[in-house]
């Protein structure tokens, strides 16, 4: 039987079930529960973008995250979720320290020049938040020595955001891993990934009536 689900519908399926989960009491958690057999905590943690929420304020996705008890949050300066401005951030920060919710991760964040200072404003900005992961967009195979550079100083890593096989880029993660070959450990993460969205409705709360969710990232 051919399998016709393509890699986009299935995370706009995704990203339904999110909202579907938002907007209804009735469904269980999103976030994974221990084992039944075991009681073990499940070696997999789930987490959100925030970039799925960029048609909402960051009190807004906050709220959206406690109802799905999700905790881990992968941040981007998009509406007023991280701004880079220090002083906004620290705001944003402490909104997210009081919600009990955790960065795991930046990004996407975009390396355009091959540049000491616009690469290091970025690592900064990561920094004074607290966060160990840069999911760096689409970077050339050109910037990349210059972004270890500050992954080694800082101490942050950078796993690779592409937009699957149609990228120009990074089509797949065999091809993301060729520039590791050269890195250390450290340095190196691979990411295959598309950030679905959820349309803005006319009320506060995302609903599954509004337009087909968008699997398109930036």
């Amino acid at each position: 039987m051919t399998n016709t689900l393509s890699r986009r519908s299935f995370v706009q399926s995704g990203a339904l079930l999110a909202a579907a989960g938002i907007t209804s009491n009735a469904l269980p958690s999103l976030a994974l529960q221990p084992s039944h057999v075991t009681g073990a905590p499940s070696p997999i943690q789930l987490g959100l973008a925030s970039y799925t929420f960029r048609n909402f304020t960051r009190a807004q996705m906050i709220g959206f995250m406690k109802q799905l008890n999700i905790t881990d949050l992968n941040v981007k300066d998009i509406k007023d979720h991280l701004p880079i401005d220090p002083t906004e951030e620290a705001k944003a920060l402490a909104d997210y320290t009081a919600a009990g919710i955790k960065l795991r991760a930046a990004g996407a964040i975009y390396f355009p020049k091959d540049d000491d200072a616009d690469i290091r404003s970025k690592f900064e900005y990561c920094k004074r938040a607290g966060i160990s992961l840069i999911v760096a967009g689409d970077p050339s195979p050109e910037t990349l020595p210059r972004v270890e550079k500050f992954v080694k100083e800082y101490d942050i890593r950078i796993a690779i955001h592409n937009h699957g096989p149609e990228d120009k880029l990074w089509h797949s993660p065999s091809t993301s891993s060729k520039p590791s070959k050269t890195w250390t450990p450290a340095s190196a993460a691979a990411s295959t990934s598309a950030t679905p969205s959820v349309p803005a409705p006319t009320s506060s709360r995302p609903s599954t009536k509004s337009a087909p969710a968008s699997s398109t990232s930036t």
